[in-house]
This record gives structure tokens, sequence and C-alpha cells, in this order.
């Protein structure tokens, strides 16, 4: 089978099948046709992605699950004659062709109109016609038809489709205000008679045309509801939800948290790696939690051995001289930046005034990636309390030792060499120190947890380099698990009224299960595992912006760069905040909280999502997925233009910004 041939087969049972599409034709058509055709040119390698496609004329290839999904509504038959309005490209128009008798495609953007008829003739679809005018009104020289679909949204049902409709024939259209559409399924039952039934929640581009939408975004003429009553739009029930957000340091500001200080775990987000507002806003809130309300560990998405520098600076515990400076893996900017390194100052003079090192707020990392670091924390340690073990570690742990500086690179060897080639050594060591649990904890109890954890981070390392080569959610669900048991591990080593807030990328802490990560690709995430774990004890506060500034990477490995941020989607849950008018606000999606809004935002949206990399040419399907917002978080903390945080380098310290013992610098 083909490359090509493989990744439909993937589509169909991944993205189509698994969500809910059980006819066998429609899924088989979904297999034969090759959407790689129908995309813009340089988007091929995209063809199969989750996500819609840009195609010419600045108009987009609709996602495949909804492609399915409106035929699957339509009940189309082998002898209907069917009517697609929007044809685009002309791919929903030849898997059509593979399951109708006869199909009309109508297409309003002429250059389009003519590369789809282009792209069906030299695939061989002689059963599908392109047509080019105004969707809106049909094809009445054609009708009646058996089905008609509609690949954008109008403010209703055209009256003309209706009218062309045969008896018993189905019409499928999306309907409603730009950002809270529905797609409504019509039947026809007799001459004056229709049965609608909404199908859900959907997001398309305006239905532009006489019975549709104006190019101006107004109703066209001919199609204004005589007498209809107004309804609020989303943006007006978010403004009036929307608790405005005063400034960093104010006490206000964190005073707006409160609501959530009874929590054993508070989850804090962000949109990007590189915005310094959610860096500031997340300070902002930490530094209440811990001052106000007990919050005595600080775990964010960074590396153990790393954070566990910073912990000792912050918490004035003696340590050893850490060989290099904390947090030299790429990306720097994420952790090693002005606003982390205020927080870490502010938290170094909040531990000096108490007294009790237990009632010291910690400063901890939760990832996976730094296998280096932690094979010489465990080897420090075991150096310093028992030589022996120390020796038989080091030859456990030689077998790792040429991939120690490139992890990533063990997984490729692993696959040639034998996939557990390490996997039992280091488990072992994870174990034997382990088991020397009471003996250590005797002599150092905070040094023990340290070189725990980091035998525990050895044997996970092994494992998610060893498998990222698969591909799928088996890493990623590896990667956070771990980071959920460290979390685990720090509140049950800390005793049972610990409380932790944790710093998190919003694909991490955003409950899996209400997004396409846990719909579609089987991922889970520290926010679900919280969530099964502690239930109401876990609060979940995502963050997200409309645009402005970012720090990023083009490629993995590559440069920081501050990149423009493109203003958000018209489809997008973001688009949404926008539009609601104020510029810095705290939503709160608790349950029981602003029922109808949850409601309204409950129907599934495009997100942002930027990581390590920005990638704004390709952004559409590089950085936006669909999600369920008010099941996804517990509030949203929105800030409609941000900036690019500001790396920390040698000048903070030449201008007195940071302290000579400060840890991030040499």
């Amino acid at each position: 089978m083909r490359d090509e041939e493989q990744q439909r087969h993937r589509m169909v049972e991944v993205q189509i099948a698994r969500r809910g599409v059980r006819d066998p034709v429609v899924l088989a058509a979904m297999r034969t046709v090759p959407r790689e055709r129908f995309v813009g040119a340089g988007m091929e390698e995209f063809a199969y992605a989750d996500s819609a496609l840009p195609i010419e004329a600045d108009q987009t290839i609709s996602q495949p699950y909804i492609v399915a999904a409106m035929i699957e509504a339509a009940e189309i038959g082998p002898d209907d004659c069917v009517l697609e309005v929007g044809a685009g490209s002309g791919y929903a128009a030849a898997v059509l062709g593979r399951i109708a008798g006869t199909v009309f495609a109508i297409e309003r953007h002429e250059t389009l109109a003519r590369l789809a008829r282009e792209r069906l003739a030299a695939l061989g679809y002689s059963n599908v016609e392109v047509r080019i005018g105004d969707g809106t009104v049909g094809l009445p020289e054609e009708a009646p038809f058996d089905a008609i679909l509609v690949s954008a949204g109008g403010p209703d049902v055209p009256r003309a489709l209706k009218e062309q409709l045969a008896i018993g024939g189905r019409l499928v259209v999306p309907v409603g205000e730009p950002g809270s559409q529905t797609l409504c399924k019509v039947t026809r039952r007799s001459a004056g008679r229709y049965e609608e039934e909404d199908l859900g929640a959907v997001a398309f581009v305006p239905l532009i045309g006489a019975q549709g939408w104006a190019e101006d975004g107004s109703r066209a003429a001919s199609n204004h509801l005589a007498g209809a009553s107004r309804k609020r739009s989303l943006p007006e029930m978010i403004a009036e939800a929307a608790e405005p957000l005063p400034a960093f340091d104010d006490p206000a500001f964190g005073r707006l948290f409160d609501r959530f200080a009874d929590r054993r775990v508070v989850l804090l987000g962000e949109a990007s790696h590189g915005t310094a507002e959610f860096y500031r806003a997340r300070a902002a809130i930490t530094r209440h939690l811990v001052e106000h309300h007990g919050f005595t560990i600080v775990a964010v998405e960074a590396d153990w051995p790393d954070a566990a520098a910073i912990d000792r600076y912050v918490r004035h515990r003696p340590g050893r001289e850490a060989a290099e400076p904390p947090f030299q893996r790429f990306p720097e900017w994420m952790w090693r930046n002005t606003e982390v390194a205020a927080l870490v100052a502010w938290m170094r003079g909040h531990n000096d005034g108490i007294a009790d090192p237990d009632r010291r707020a910690g400063f901890y990392g939760l990832d996976i990636y730094n296998m280096r670091g932690s094979i010489a924390a465990v080897l420090d340690y075991l150096d310093r309390v028992d030589p022996e073990a120390a020796q038989v570690a080091r030859e456990r742990y030689g077998c790792l030792t040429p991939w120690q500086r490139d992890p990533a690179t063990y997984g490729r060897s692993a696959l040639r060499r034998g996939y557990a080639e390490c996997e039992e050594a280091v488990i072992a060591q994870c174990r034997a120190l382990l088991a020397r649990k009471l003996d250590y904890a005797r002599e150092d109890g905070d040094s023990f947890l340290d070189a725990a954890q980091n035998a525990r981070l050895v044997a996970s390392a092994e494992r998610y380099y060893r498998i990222m080569y698969y591909g799928g959610a088996e890493s990623w669900n590896l990667r956070d698990r771990h980071m959920f048991e460290t979390l685990q591990n720090l509140l049950d080593a800390k005793g049972p009224d610990a409380k932790a807030i944790v710093w998190a990328h919003n694909s991490h802490i955003g409950d899996a299960r209400h997004t396409d990560m846990g719909a579609v690709r089987d991922e889970l995430n520290i926010g679900q595992l919280c969530r099964e774990r502690f239930g109401r004890e876990a609060a979940l506060i995502g963050f997200g912006t409309h645009t402005g500034t970012v720090a990023a990477a083009t490629d993995w490995d590559g440069a920081m760069e501050v990149k423009r941020v493109l203003p958000s989607r018209r489809d997008s849950y973001e688009r949404l905040c926008h539009d609601a008018g104020t510029p810095r606000f705290l939503l709160d999606l608790s349950p029981g909280r602003h029922e109808a809004l949850r409601r309204r935002l409950a129907e599934p949206r495009l997100e942002r999502f930027i990581g390590v990399i920005y990638r704004p040419e390709t952004e559409l399907w590089s950085h936006y997925s669909q999600a369920v917002l008010p099941e996804q978080f517990d509030a949203y903390v929105w800030f409609d233009e941000a900036q690019a945080v500001t790396p920390l380098g040698p000048e903070h310290r030449a201008r007195g910004t940071v302290p000579d013992t400060y840890p991030f610098e040499e």
C-alpha cells in the first residue's frame, strides 16, 4: 500500500470512524479520494491532517470529518441526483461522485471552479459537473435534487434550496451567526412541509449570495427575517460575564483567584511558551496563593534537575554547585526570562522570613527531557551516601551515556539495537534507589526526594526517547503521565495538607478529553489526570490572546525570534473573546456559573496552541485544534494583545537586575 493510501486509511479510522461516522459507503469513498490532489500547492504533506486547509482564492478545503459527517447525514444513494453548494477545490464533490449517480457542484469563484473541473477530469469523475454561479439560489434548471449539501454557513436556510428538494429530499446546511453556527438537516416531507433537525455545532466560512450573507458581512437584502427577535451574540454574553483584570502588581489581581484557593492543585496554562503576559499573570496568581493560602509547591513544565538548582536557591538549601547554569536546554527563553527571574527572587525573599524549612515554597520541575542532568544527579547523590551503590549505578547507566547530550538519538539507536536495551537497567536502578528510601531519608529527606525523582526520570526518559519515533499518542502520554506522577510524588512527600501550583502549556493543563487530543488522537494530559485523581480539588485555568508578539523559533533547535502573532481566526474561541471588547479579563467557566454562556460555548470551536515553534504561514493546520472550552478549563484568562518575553542575558547582571548569587547565570 502506498504512503498516501496508508494516510487515507488512517485518516478514515482515526478522524472519521472513531468520531461516529458509520456508513460503510461513505467511509469507503473517503478512503478512495486522494485529498492531496485537492489542496493548495505546497500543502500536500498536510492533506490528511485533521483540519481545514487553505486553497486558492483565499478559501479553504473542509476538515475531512465534516465532509464525511455531512455526506452521511444527507443519506445519499447510488441513483441520487445531488447538488453541492460551494465546490471549492472539488474534494467533497469527488467524494459525492463515488456515492451518487449525478453530482452538480456550484462555485461562485471562477478560478476555483476552473481548477475543480480540471482536478475532477484528471481523476476521471465523469458524473460530476461544476457550474459557476450564486449557490444560494441553487440550480433550478437541474432540480429537483435528492440531496443538497452546502459547504458554507448562511444566516438561515436559503428558501430557494428548500424549494429545489425532491419530496423526501435532504438538505444539509450550516446556519447561524459566525461563531455560533449549527448544522441543520432539512427533509422535505411534502410540497409545503419540511422537517428540521439540529446536528450540532460547526464553524464554516460565510455563505455569500442573494439568499445568504452580503460581501460586507450583513444579511443579503432578499434574506432578511421580518420581525425576528434579536438574540444576544456570544461576544456580548462573554462581555457580560467577563471580570476585568487590574494591573499585575495590584493586590486585587491575585484576589480574583481566591475562588480557587481551597483547591489541592491549581493548574495555570499558557497559549504560548513565549508570551510575557502569561508569565506575569501566573506569577501574580502564584505570589498570592503562596503568601495568603498556604501553597508550597510551584511545579513547572521544566526539567527536574534544572528546577532543583532554582529550588535550592529559593529555599536557601545547601547543595552542590551545578556543572552549568540551569535551563541550558532549548528553548532557554521559557524559564531563563525576566518574568521568571522576578518570581524566583520573590520566592527567595518570601522564604527568607520563614524559619520552618517545610513551610517554605519550593520550585520543582515536572518534565522528562534532561536525562543527562538526571543521571549526574543520581550518581552525585550516591557518591556521597553510598559509593558502592554509585558504582553499580554507573555500570547500569553506562549503556545510556552515548546519548545523554542528545537523548533523542537514543530512540533511533534503540530501534536498531533492541527495544529494551536499557529499560531493565534503569528501572532496576530506580527500584534499588527507592528500596533504600528509609535509610537515605534518615540522612536528608530533601536530598532523597531529589535523587529518587531523578531515578524515576531516567527510567521514564529512556522509554520516552525509545518510543517517540513510533509517533502517535504513546510518547505524549508517557511524558504527561510522568509529569503527573512527579506532581503526585511531590504532594505525597510534602504531606496531606500540601497544595501545588502547576505552570504548563494549555495543551497539558486543559482536560484532553474535551479537545482533539483525547477525542481523536487518544492523548491524555496532566489536566485530565488531575481531574480524575482530585475531582473538584483541581482547578484548570487556561490563558489566551488575540494578537501581539511572541518569542518562538521557526524550527526545533532554531534560534529565538520575536514573531508577530496573527489575529485570531473568526471561527475560534479567541475571536469570540476579542469581539467581547474587554482587553483583559477572567472568565469563570465553573459549573453553576454563567450556565447559559457555558451552554453556548460548549459548541466545539477552534483554539490556538503556540509552543516552542510558531509558523504563522501555516497557522491553521500547525497551531489550531478543536476544543470545548467550558469543559476543557474551569476558568480562562484573556489578554487581547500580548508581548514576547524578554530572555535573560549578561546585561541583566551588569545592571543589577539579578543578584550575584542568582542561579540562572554563570
